[in-house]
């Protein structure tokens, strides 16, 4: 299983985001730095954010390019984005971080 992985849910719709553009950021030194990138699939799963890279604790940053799936489905939003910083202590760990969407609205959790 991957060491960071999330799930975009459109709570407005009632099903999963697929589409969603999601950037992984590492916080080196204070500033993001890109680790990894893709698309969430038809179940709005993203599995693989960080390929070959290695997984250390740290800050990481997931950005979701909330606006790019909303304007396709012709919806507006308030939020153009969506960037969730976590925190990673234990590295032998899974990391799931969810994303509930909706055009005026979101929240996030630690999932499993």
């Amino acid at each position: 299983m991957a060491a960071i992985t999330t799930h975009v849910l459109d709570t407005a719709q009632g099903r999963p985001a697929a589409g969603v553009p999601v950037r992984l950021e590492r916080v080196v030194d204070g500033e993001p730095v890109v680790i990894g990138q893709g698309e969430t699939n038809a179940d709005g799963r993203l599995a693989d954010l960080l390929g070959e890279q290695p997984f250390v604790s740290g800050e990481y940053v997931l950005h979701f390019e909330t606006d790019a799936y909303f304007q396709r489905d012709g919806r507006a939003s308030f939020y153009p984005s969506v960037s969730v910083r976590f925190r990673v202590d234990d590295a032998a760990q899974h990391h799931h971080v969810p994303l509930l969407l909706s055009p005026f609205g979101y929240s996030t959790y630690r999932g499993s």
